[in-house]
């Protein structure tokens, strides 16, 4: 490998903007891997600079660093996600999305039911009692902590 493949820790903070300690954070969540030189320096692949844009992107879209693991699992040492492995991310991406957006949709029906209210009643509170199941028993106490 030549020495212009690879990049210092330093080279890779200039080139992505990220601090060395942000790199070394998603080093350690096993998002990135550095090589190790003779003296234990830490070198990274050019391929790196793009695989962390792909972090930082994904995290703007609201995935968790779990979820960017396991969406970078699939893809080999050194190699950035392609068209082919974008779709399926994407793909994974757009369900979750779609379930976010189904629950806030609810929620907000819900919530035009309190505002009509007006009390937050905890007998029929879809947002704050919702399947009160216990309070099907009558007033009154059921469960303490």
């Amino acid at each position: 490998m030549k020495s212009s493949d690879v990049l210092t820790i330093g080279d890779l903070a200039r080139r992505t903007g990220l601090s060395v300690p942000t790199i070394r954070f998603y080093e350690a969540k096993g998002l990135i891997e550095a090589l190790r030189t003779g003296g234990n320096q830490r070198r990274f692949l050019r391929a790196d600079i793009r695989r962390l844009s792909f972090i930082l992107i994904a995290q703007k879209l609201g995935l968790s660093l779990g979820e960017i693991g396991a969406a970078m699992a699939g893809l080999p040492q050194g190699r950035t996600p392609n068209a082919r492995d974008w779709a399926r991310i994407s793909g994974a991406i757009r369900t979750r999305i779609d379930a976010q957006i189904a629950r806030l949709e609810k929620v907000r029906e819900d919530l035009g039911g309190c505002i009509g209210c007006g009390c937050l009643s905890l007998k029929k509170c879809a947002l704050y009692n919702a399947g009160d199941k216990w309070g099907e028993g009558g007033v009154g106490p059921r469960v303490l902590r």
